[in-house]
């Protein structure tokens, strides 16, 4: 967007263009907004996921009830970001039954490695978020102040999620820094797709 002013330094009182921070093809405050709920949605539904399918593998452990935990926590946090999609009129991902799917296979398939594998992929995933929370709370405007304490509350939910998991051994699981860069890859081709469709 660009308006055009007199400049005050120009010694014929020449109009001169002033340009807006917001450059051609960036999103509108309004569309950054329904970016951020549309893929906090997805995010916090796929991690819902993977628990579930950590939980699946690992029903009846020590491990379990911490799972549960951390799962709980995220149904509120999906809880929260769903009641926003209808109250901010915003349109879900198009891709949850891919993340629905893709979701509980990771969390089934890092769990089969053991709880250090469940736990290798917790403090993955959760690193990833929250660089993405950071990202997005700076983005944000001043008049989002509500879903930026949100996001603040949640980001801070993840990391305590991703303490858990060193704390229980995520770095002792097999091949931890090929699993661990693996996986957040993935998980940050999932939030830009999310965002857009």
């Amino acid at each position: 967007m660009s308006s055009t002013a007199p400049d005050p330094s120009a010694p014929d009182g020449t109009l001169r263009e002033t340009v807006a921070h917001r450059l051609p093809g960036d999103p509108t405050p309004r569309e950054l907004v329904e970016r951020a709920i549309r893929v906090d949605h997805a995010g916090e539904y796929g991690a819902k996921r993977i628990y579930q399918g950590q939980i699946a593998v690992l029903r009846g452990t020590r491990w379990e009830p911490m799972l549960r935990h951390m799962q709980e926590q995220e149904q509120v946090h999906l809880d929260t970001f769903t009641r926003l999609i209808g109250e901010r009129r915003v349109r879900p991902t198009a891709l949850l039954p891919i993340w629905h799917a893709a979701g509980f296979a990771l969390g089934a398939a890092t769990a089969l490695l053991g709880h250090r594998g469940a736990m290798a992929c917790t403090v993955a995933v959760e690193e990833a978020i929250d660089e993405h929370y950071a990202e997005q709370h700076d983005a944000l405007g001043t008049d989002e102040a509500p879903l930026k304490a949100h996001i603040a509350q949640f980001r801070a939910e993840e990391q305590e999620h991703r303490d858990i998991g060193l704390e229980n051994e995520a770095e002792l699981a097999p091949a931890y820094r090929l699993l661990s860069k693996v996986i957040k890859a993935g998980c940050k081709v999932a939030i830009r797709v999310s965002e857009r469709v």
